[in-house]
């Protein structure tokens, strides 16, 4: 994983550059999650990757370096009632502006994971499959991934019959089954379950 998409922004002028994923979009429950990461120039982080061809325990060793390594990170958020509201791809964009004005020091150029920007103060530009080909964008899948996952555990402890330590809030066979038993909480998002609701009716 190499470093070679900051090298070109910074020979462009930009001084702190940073790489932004997201984590969520799928799921029918919990909030999305995007992080932000400037990496120090030159810094390598062994077993760096894309945050979905990694275990949860790799994932959880690299997050750890991350966070001790990098010049700066942020975690934004939008949440379930915030998707429902502005849709997710809207939500998706406030989560990566709340990651990237979370950082301190602020970054002047950002790398986005896909194909389409985000409404941020900064310029910037994306790269699609940027989790797999770029440092600072592989760092942030992985800080959005385990930030989110451990929300879920959280929020598992809190409602346990949904089981969301189990799939996180993704639509899984399970998942599916706790809806029927129990109902829709206020953790799950409504726009993406409209036909259970509408069935209920």
């Amino acid at each position: 994983m190499d470093d070679s998409y900051e090298k070109l922004a910074r020979s462009g002028g930009a001084k702190n550059v940073c790489g932004v994923d997201e984590a969520g979009r799928g799921p029918l429950a919990g909030p999305v999650y995007a992080a932000a990461v400037i990496l120090p120039e030159g810094l390598e982080i062994p077993g760096l990757n894309d945050s979905k061809k990694l275990s949860e325990k790799k994932r959880e060793e690299l997050f750890d370096v991350i966070i001790s390594e990098a010049v700066a990170y942020g975690i934004g958020t939008a949440s379930a009632e915030e998707i429902d509201e502005i849709n997710i791809l809207q939500a998706t964009y406030l989560a990566m502006e709340r990651a990237v004005e979370a950082l301190d020091p602020p970054a002047d150029y950002a790398l986005i994971d896909g194909n389409r920007m985000p409404p941020l103060l900064i310029p910037g530009e994306t790269i699609v499959k940027g989790d797999a080909k770029c440092a600072s964008i592989a760092a942030a899948s992985i800080l959005a991934k385990v930030s989110r996952d451990r929300y879920m555990y959280e929020l598992d402890k809190e409602l346990p019959q949904y089981q969301f330590a189990k799939h996180k809030g993704y639509g899984t066979a399970l998942h599916y089954e706790c809806i029927e038993k129990y109902g829709i909480s206020e953790h799950h998002r409504r726009t993406f379950l409209k036909k259970i609701i509408e069935k209920d009716l």
